[in-house]
């Protein structure tokens, strides 16, 4: 990445990198929609819900899933957008290799540790996952299921509360939505 490139060109690179890379995977929803998707709602997440206009931010938002759900390197993500986008995409990704209850917990446990930047992408993943639980949960997830992925979200956004105001009354109403057990 050249340090001259416009912010705008920056972004249109991150999100082709990302539709190239996830071009082969589907979200878990019954309608199995492109995983490209999702990126992309969590960029538009930032900027539109969250005022966000950082094109670093932006980047990493559209990058954040690569690392940890495709053949992605960090070395590749540094070479293409430079160290300071990989470097945040590499903070909210999961080492896959652990058990998903370590993750988990692990997420809980790094939340207030993470850079400014990845807060705001971790946020805005959050956000727009709650949303797809609401609308278009995984097939066969269960109420105790749904309600206990938000309540666990809930514990990773509040390790960081007052990154944005904006994102976390987001956050914050659709957390309100959650399935509750005798609730769809």
């Amino acid at each position: 990445m050249s340090p001259n490139t416009p912010p705008i060109a920056l972004i249109f690179r991150a999100a082709s990198f990302a539709a190239h890379k996830h071009r082969d995977q589907q979200r878990k929803g019954a309608e199995a929609s492109p995983y490209i998707n999702h990126p992309l709602a969590v960029a538009d997440v930032l900027a539109s819900e969250g005022g966000v206009e950082d094109a670093v931010v932006l980047c990493a938002a559209l990058l954040h899933d690569t690392v940890e759900d495709t053949q992605t390197t960090h070395a590749e993500l540094a070479a293409v957008f430079g160290p300071r986008i990989a470097d945040i995409v590499m903070e909210v990704s999961d080492d896959k290799r652990l058990p998903k209850e370590e993750r988990k917990r692990l997420q809980i446990e790094h939340s207030p540790l993470l850079s400014d930047p990845a807060k705001l992408v971790k946020l805005a993943d959050k956000i727009c996952n709650l949303r797809d639980i609401l609308h278009a949960p995984p097939m066969g997830w269960t109420v105790e299921r749904k309600q206990a992925y938000f309540d666990w979200a809930k514990q990773v956004v509040d390790g960081f509360r007052g990154i944005n105001p904006r994102l976390e009354a987001v956050f914050d109403a659709v957390y309100a939505q959650r399935p509750m057990l005798g609730r769809v």
